[in-house]
């Protein structure tokens, strides 16, 4: 069975103790986790040691890194390496959100290399890709998803696509007040599934999970989640608030 993941991306948000807060909430709920099911919590940096910790001995509980650089050490101020996260227990790394795409300039060529740092040392990538408006308003959505996948994951081995996580991000729908239907996800998600199955055989397509990245909330997430081809979410503002994230955990598959 293919790894149902929860992810939480809490971005650039909230304060220590409102960190602390937030975690001690999630981890008290008596959450069911099948051995399939994963939390992954995409924390600010400054809060990794300490949610790892808080983590600690909670059974399939993970942390992640909301960006790597590309080297693995050097003087590139301010940027944080795989080698460094690896160091500290960290397991995941979020790669390519649309953020980072949009904000920072990240090209597929250069999330390549990020995602070759991330598997070097031993952490497993969550790999973000999807299309703005303009693009599904033109209807070029396939094209658009198919190319970040060919330019940024093809020139990997069959063993380490296994390794990484896929989340797709209709940004069009994100903060614009247009919904991606559960439809809309699963569309996506099997065309993603068939590009990798393309390049690396439907057996290894059919394991490697797929994250929705489209404004998942605890009211929508079991419909989202019930998908064929959706196995989580990787989850922005709902995370931050303790009641939903828990419910979107709950709706785990």
């Amino acid at each position: 069975m293919r790894q149902q993941i929860a992810a939480a991306n809490w971005k650039m948000n909230l304060t220590f103790d409102q960190a602390g807060n937030l975690l001690d909430e999630i981890l008290k709920a008596p959450n069911q986790l099948q051995p399939h099911q994963k939390v992954v919590l995409a924390v600010p940096f400054p809060y990794l040691q300490f949610a790892q910790n808080k983590i600690s001995g909670k059974v399939n509980f993970f942390t992640a890194g909301q960006n790597c650089y590309t080297k693995s050490r050097g003087a590139f101020t301010g940027e944080t390496s795989a080698e460094m996260l690896h160091s500290i227990g960290i397991g995941y790394v979020v790669l390519g959100h649309s953020e980072r795409r949009e904000y920072f300039g990240e090209s597929n060529a250069m999330l390549e290399e990020k995602v070759s740092m991330a598997l070097t040392y031993g952490l497993t990538p969550v790999f973000c890709c999807g299309e703005p408006l303009s693009v599904r308003e033109a209807g070029t959505q396939n094209a658009y998803v198919e190319q970040q996948l060919k330019e940024s994951l093809f020139g990997f081995s069959e063993e380490q696509i296994q390794k990484i996580v896929i989340a797709y991000e209709p940004i069009w729908a994100i903060g614009t007040g247009k919904t991606a239907t559960a439809a809309q996800a699963q569309e996506m998600h099997a065309h993603i599934r068939s590009v990798l199955a393309g390049q690396y055989g439907k057996a290894v397509a059919d394991e490697i999970p797929v994250l929705y990245g489209g404004s998942v909330k605890g009211s929508n997430a079991k419909e989202i989640f019930s998908q064929p081809d959706v196995d989580g979410g990787l989850v922005g503002g709902a995370s931050l608030i303790a009641a939903d994230f828990i419910q979107i955990i709950d709706a785990l598959k």
